[in-house]
């Protein structure tokens, strides 16, 4: 794991679980998402289209065995669909935008359910310009939130009926790989789902993109 990131990481979850160094810690967040996203931006400056949708590890288990345009395709549907549906109870950028239709996106899930080659095959149909348009505006949207969140609203729980929400809107697909990701978001309290999808998830697929970047240009 990049040494950086991770010890931003770890400096992060220690602030926020205290009241006095809580604004601390979205400060540190948001300074470790900065990061992050400017590497998810450098790749559209440094790479081709077709690097997008290279799949050199496919047979791998990990992060790595994905594209980098399915990466942060995943990455950012995650957490538009925590930040909205599952926190906050309201419209999705993804809809709101009409993203699907801007990115020509065949799905509108996290795509988990996807493996190897329809991996590659999904890449390749996306709008690179379009999904960094939907990138960008997700990232805002979730920092809008967290300068916002108070300290005390870090143990708010998610209702359960929010799941049953959740699946009527068909964003996680109904199989093996994918639907296990409802039950994982809707047991977490807020402070668990700012650690994991909003900071840890980012490094895990962004650090995977960088392999696969290496891969493809050695």
């Amino acid at each position: 794991m990049n040494k950086e990131w991770s010890e931003l990481n770890k400096i992060m979850q220690a602030q926020i679980k205290k009241k006095d160094t809580y604004k601390m810690g979205i400060d540190t967040l948001l300074s470790l998402r900065s990061q992050l996203m400017q590497t998810l931006v450098s790749f559209k400056e440094e790479l081709c289209r077709e690097d997008f949708n290279a799949i050199p590890f496919i047979n791998a288990d990990g992060y790595h065995s994905k594209t980098i345009a399915y990466s942060i395709w995943h990455i950012f549907r995650i957490e538009d669909i925590v930040m909205h549906t599952v926190i906050d109870e309201d419209e999705q950028v993804f809809f709101a935008g009409n993203y699907q239709e801007r990115i020509n996106s065949p799905i509108i899930t996290t795509g988990n359910e996807l493996i190897k080659q329809q991996i590659a095959d999904f890449s390749k149909q996306l709008n690179l310009e379009e999904l960094y348009s939907y990138i960008f505006e997700v990232r805002e949207s979730t920092e809008k939130m967290l300068e916002q969140l108070s300290y005390d609203e870090l143990k708010r729980k998610i209702p359960e009926e929010r799941k049953g929400y959740l699946e009527s809107l068909n964003v996680v697909k109904d199989t093996e790989q994918a639907i296990w990701l409802i039950d994982y978001w809707c047991n977490k309290d807020i402070r668990g789902l700012i650690q994991m999808p909003f900071s840890r998830h980012w490094i895990m697929h962004t650090e995977a993109c960088l392999r696969i970047k290496n891969k493809i240009h050695s």
